[in-house]
Parts: C-alpha cells; structure tokens; sequence
C-alpha cells in the first residue's frame, strides 16, 4: 500500500497550483484529502506577511504532535526554512524550483535541506485539480515591483514568464478532462510577457479559442496593466465581469510611503470607465500601514467612494522583518486598525448588495463548486456567491439562473 500524503496549502493561488503540479509528481505515494490519514504532510507555505509565518509554525507544530513525517516547501521555506528545520520537526525543506523532484525527496532516508533558486521557469504540466471545479493556471512568476510592505519578490524572484506553447497544452489538456473556468495565477500576473513582446490580453484570446474553455478571470492585475491591449478585450464573452484590481490604498500620501505606482486620481477614473462597462470590481487593501493618520484614513474612506469596489481583500498590516515598512513609524495601534477594517468591510459589503440589486434580472451563469449539506454553492460571472436548492446533483455543473433572490450576503436561487 502507498503511503498517503496530504497537502496543506497556506497562501495564495500561485501556491494552490504549485501544490497540483506536486500532486500530478507524485508517483510512489497517494495523495489524500482527509489530513487525519495522511502518513506525509507536504506544509506549502505563505510568508507574505509575519502572520502567515506564525500560522505555518502553529500548523507545523500541531501535525508534529499528531507524529505525521512534514515537508516544507512554498515562500516560507525561504524565510523561515532554516530555524524550523532546526527545530527538528521537518524532514525536508525545499524550494519551489524543487517542486517537480517531490517523488525522489518524499523517498529521501535523511533529512534534507535543498531552497533551489529564484531564477527557474515553470514547465510542468497540470491535467487535473483534485478537489476543484476550476482551474489554475500559473503563467507566470516572481515580480519586479518592490512595495515597500512586501517580501514577495525576494521569495519569489523578478518576474518571469511561462512558455506560451505550455500554457495553452496545459489549458488545452484541463479542458478536454471536463475544465471550463480557468483562473489566470502569478506573483503579479499582469507583467506576463513584459519585455518580450507578449501581453496577457492576447495570451487570454488564445485561451479563448480551445475547445471547452467557457469562462477566464484573472488572478489579480496592477491599475498600469489595465492597458490598450487589455481595454479590447473587455467585451469578450468569455471575460469574467469581475476584475480585481490591486490598489493597496486609496490616500496618494499612504500610496508614496507603500513606494507604490498607482495614484487614486487615475484608479478612480480606470474604475469608473470598467463600473460603467458593467464590471464587479474588487482590490486588495491594506489597513493600518504605518503612517496611516486619521486625517488619512478619512481621506481614503472618502476617495474610496468613486472606486465602485464590490469586492475587497483587505489586509490588517502585519509587519514583514526585512522590508522598509517594517522600520516605518509611527506605528498604528491594533484596536484602530480593527475599527478601521470594520468600517471598510461595511462599505464595501454595503457596494456589494447595492451593486447586486442595481441588476435587476441579469442572468446568471454559475459554476456549481459544493454542496454545503443543504444548498449547492457557486459562484455567478461577477465573482458573487450564489446559493442554490436543488434536487439534482449540480457539483461542476453550468447552469443559468433567471429566477434568483438578492440576499444579504449572496443571491439564492432554486433549480
């Protein structure tokens, strides 16, 4: 019987696919989805903020007690690889270039420590995505920005792209096993082809053109990638009505201090034009970054109103040791960071059902993910929850929905 392995994914959805392409590795091993079975825990880990690494360290630390054999691998093995590896509670530590030997390193008899590089490009080949409806498709990886909050780039490396012909075989190949959403992930995916005379737009066409491929929404884009290029292909029906579109905050003088490119006049007026085509917007945001003054808060709470955001992923600041920011004063005290989470989480749910309700009877179209016990859950063209009734076995089905309720916190339908 093959030893069983189960995969613990921290982070975000560059890791999600970096733990398939390991999966798809494995040859002498089962993967596994109950974690309590499990022989091997493959701990894939996210150090972009010291949270992260405090959760991969609890984590880590309560399979050790359960006597499972752990592995670590992702961003933190870059970071934080060495003193847990001390520890003497990890059997290997590798890095993300190491990915594709997991097989031999699970067989290793002595413990290991082997980071690899930041400089490597991806060239494996993903057919499934065990345990998801739809799938991720890395295409490229590290990045050239250097936020002055963010460790990323030095666990990851500069940006580099994945060979066209790759991506459209794997596009292709999920496709033809049953695939039709495809999330488009990276460290900054908007710098695709940067310098080399491709652009994510016109990779997106030809993604368009397979067999089966339904619906493409992208990872997470910069408001400078919005492009000309990007600009024409805003209509497609295949494009996702949602985009998200990473900001970080919406105070000029917060944007200078997080050594930012964007600006909030020209992120208000990119929003407005794509709020007027119809889009979902959502963003990444930072609270309580040093230097946050009342005054600038205020300020980003009121500029906050001509972005239309519909969607947010807001981060309490949480210092990262070695970035600029993490030496920044003054420092903003937790409670207030906490209200002003709240208060932005209020604002935006707020945008959300008043954005759902402006629809009218929009059709949806909803790829059925799970069933929660009593409803099917999916999610619709503008990235919002929907929660069906249904006799019918709907898990990775299509389906239209013209007879829909609004609800608070997402639509309801029955099929």
């Amino acid at each position: 019987m093959k030893p069983k392995v189960f995969f613990k994914t921290f982070g975000c959805r560059t890791n999600v696919f970096d733990s398939q392409v390991m999966m798809g590795a494995l040859r002498d091993y089962e993967v596994t989805e109950n974690e309590s079975e499990a022989d091997i825990v493959i701990v894939n880990s996210c150090t972009v903020t010291n949270g992260a690494d405090v959760s991969v360290r609890g984590y880590i630390n309560r399979m050790d007690k359960q006597g499972k054999k752990l592995f670590l691998t992702g961003c933190g093995a870059h970071t934080k690889g060495e003193s847990l590896f001390a520890s003497g509670k990890i059997q290997g530590v590798f890095g993300q270039s190491e990915k594709m030997k997991i097989n031999t390193l699970l067989s290793t008899e002595s413990r290991f420590y082997e980071i690899g590089d930041l400089n490597y490009i991806d060239d494996a080949i993903v057919e499934e995505f065990i345990g998801k409806s739809r799938a991720f498709i890395k295409i490229q990886e590290g990045c050239n920005f250097r936020c002055s909050y963010c460790i990323i780039p030095f666990v990851r490396g500069d940006a580099r792209s994945m060979d066209e012909a790759k991506i459209l075989e794997q596009v292709s190949r999920l496709a033809g096993n049953g695939f039709g959403e495809f999330v488009l992930t990276g460290t900054n995916v908007g710098s695709y082809g940067h310098g080399e005379g491709r652009n994510i737009a016109e990779l997106m066409k030809k993604m368009s053109l397979i067999r089966g491929v339904r619906r493409i929404r992208v990872g997470s884009l910069e408001p400078i990638q919005i492009n000309e290029a990007f600009r024409e292909i805003l209509d497609e029906p295949w494009l996702e009505r949602h985009l998200h579109i990473a900001i970080q905050h919406s105070s000029d003088e917060m944007l200078r201090l997080m050594n930012r490119r964007n600006r909030n006049r020209s992120d208000a007026e990119l929003f407005s034009m794509l709020h007027e085509r119809g889009f979902a917007l959502g963003t990444d945001f930072i609270v309580g970054h040093p230097g946050e003054s009342d005054a600038l808060w205020r300020e980003a709470m009121e500029n906050i109103r001509s972005l239309h955001l519909t969607h947010i992923h807001p981060f309490t600041y949480s210092k990262r040791d070695g970035t600029p920011s993490a030496t920044m004063k003054p420092e903003i005290n937790g409670a207030v960071s906490a209200q002003r989470m709240a208060e932005l989480n209020e604002r935006i749910h707020t945008n959300n059902l008043l954005f759902r309700m402006s629809m009218g009877k929009v059709p949806l179209e909803v790829l059925v993910e799970s069933y929660d016990g009593q409803c099917y859950v999916g999610y619709d063209q503008f990235f919002n929850k929907v929660l069906i009734e249904s006799q019918e076995d709907l898990i990775g089905s299509w389906i239209t929905l013209e007879d829909y309720e609004v609800d608070d916190e997402h639509n309801v339908a029955k099929f």
